[in-house]
């Protein structure tokens, strides 16, 4: 049984899809235009915010927002070790220099308790990670950040719907950074990513970075990149964004069966903390024996994934990002324990009860 199948959902919208993208064809214009602006209004509106502005990739959408709030080269921006190499990368392709902090043992987001210690006279921003489909506990990181003149940046790649206090990932900062890889929540055919902000100020310079600084066509303003989100992506997008409550309420609905099958198990399970509705991107557990758990579940026909084997500084090429004088012991055991087990919308009644019955037979 394979960890994921993004064909099962590419056939289930296969008529609804193969529109979208005719419409595209039989307009003629395959950069932005009408389906991309009508997609920005739609995932604004869903995530409860005022504008989207769509960019090519979730990296570039955390480089852009960085930039759109005014972060630049030398600036600090301080973020958590237990996340995915885009989210550093995309924080020096804004010039800016990632200073790592630990996650917090429960929903293994960002510890605000380390963000004291990580604070500097160049600090200009605070980068929390929504992971998993869990929301950063938003509301001491905002406060922290006005304490301090900080912007706040969200990186909800992995957090289409995950809510904080009620409110959407998208809408509770200063901007946030989705992506839309394949294997999100909401994903495109390809690469794509957005940043949501409710400043008309931030929305208007993200717009002018992504295309080159252009105010009107050959009139750059300020030094900007290439960072456009396809319109035939933009119409896959939009036809997805209408499933995406369902597909949600699904990963919740199987979610639910992994915790109430497994509760009684030696696993440490994934859970929604106080103030937060998950959406389950990902179902993580942690296991000291992560090893031969995932040697066993295979026997069986599952397969699983880490995600992540290493925190973002014992990655070769981020040996050098600066860490904060708190330590990264929480993360660096994370990565020793956690393991993704199959969910997404598409997987079968039948399929999660394997999934439950094989873990449950080798943990007995």
């Amino acid at each position: 049984m394979a960890f994921l199948d993004l064909g099962r959902q590419v056939e289930s919208l296969r008529a609804e899809l193969d529109r979208a993208i005719g419409g595209v064809l039989d307009a003629g214009r395959f950069v932005l235009g009408d389906p991309v602006e009508a997609f920005e209004r739609e995932f604004a509106e869903y995530c409860g915010a005022q504008q989207a502005i769509s960019v090519a990739s979730g990296t570039d959408a955390i480089a852009i927002a960085l930039g759109a709030v005014g972060v630049g080269p030398g600036d600090e921006v301080i973020t958590v070790a237990n996340t995915c190499v885009p989210t550093v990368s995309g924080i020096e392709q804004a010039g800016a220099v990632p200073v790592l902090v630990d996650a917090e043992r429960a929903s293994m987001t960002l510890d605000v308790a380390a963000l004291e210690a990580a604070l500097s006279d160049r600090t200009r921003a605070i980068l929390p990670v929504h992971l998993y489909g869990q929301c950063a506990d938003m509301a001491p990181i905002l406060t922290f950040a006005r304490e301090h003149g900080l912007k706040v940046v969200e990186d909800a790649a992995q957090a289409h719907g995950a809510e904080y206090d009620g409110r959407r990932a998208g809408s509770l900062a200063d901007a946030a950074a989705f992506s839309f890889y394949p294997t999100k929540n909401l994903g495109a055919l390809g690469d794509g990513g957005a940043v949501v902000t409710d400043d008309p100020e931030v929305a208007e310079r993200a717009r002018l970075l992504r295309t080159y600084g252009e105010r009107r066509r050959y009139e750059s303003v300020i030094s900007g990149t290439n960072s456009r989100l396809d319109t035939i992506q933009a119409a896959i997008l939009s036809t997805k964004l209408q499933r995406l409550e369902s597909w949600n309420e699904r990963r919740q609905e199987i979610a639910k069966v992994y915790l109430d099958s497994l509760a009684d198990s030696p696993l440490a399970l994934p859970r929604a903390t106080q103030h937060r509705r998950h959406v389950y991107h990902l179902f993580v557990v942690q296991t000291e024996n992560r090893d031969a758990f995932r040697t066993a579940l295979e026997s069986k026909g599952v397969e699983t994934l880490v995600h992540y084997p290493r925190a973002v500084h014992q990655q070769p090429a981020y040996a050098h990002v600066a860490v904060g004088p708190g330590g990264l012991a929480e993360s660096e055991r994370l990565v020793q324990q956690i393991v993704s087990l199959p969910l997404y919308p598409e997987l079968r009644d039948d399929e999660v009860a394997h999934v439950v019955e094989s873990v449950r037979s080798m943990l007995d």
